[in-house]
């Protein structure tokens, strides 16, 4: 997949999403690189690659990152997380005044240090969107 595909991909797939792209070449814009409910999502082609791209609908959650001379796509499944598995963080983005979302992914698993019983081990955590409403 070349840099243009994964920028079609972006803004055809998950246009309706929300989320933020970081670009090799410069830090996230806010103007440029965020996208709350309700906007949709347009990422134009820069010189620099997207290094990583994070969106969700509130369904699903889908992590893009950057590796080798392709990107890794990868859309999970949140709508049954439990309110206690998202956590909401503040953003080191300058002037941008909204929590991030993240959601835990717990699998239950047997585990050889507890007498084989299943115990929830977590698996991943992603994005679920950002604190706070429309722009």
């Amino acid at each position: 997949m070349k840099k243009e595909d994964i920028i079609e991909t972006i803004n055809t797939k998950y246009r309706d999403y929300e989320g933020y792209v970081q670009f090799s070449h410069r830090p996230i814009n806010e103007e440029k690189d965020i996208f709350l409910k309700g906007q949709k999502v347009e990422v134009a082609k820069e010189d620099g690659f997207i290094y990583e791209a994070h969106f969700c609908n509130g369904v699903t959650s889908v992590t893009i990152r950057q590796l080798n001379d392709g990107w890794f796509i990868s859309e999970t499944d949140i709508s049954e997380i439990a309110e206690k598995d998202i956590q909401e963080f503040i953003s080191d983005i300058e002037d941008f005044n909204r929590k991030i979302k993240m959601a835990q992914i717990w699998e239950e698993k047997e585990d050889t240090y507890c007498e084989d019983m299943p115990v929830k081990k977590l698996q991943k955590v992603v994005f679920a969107g950002f604190v706070g409403g429309e722009r």
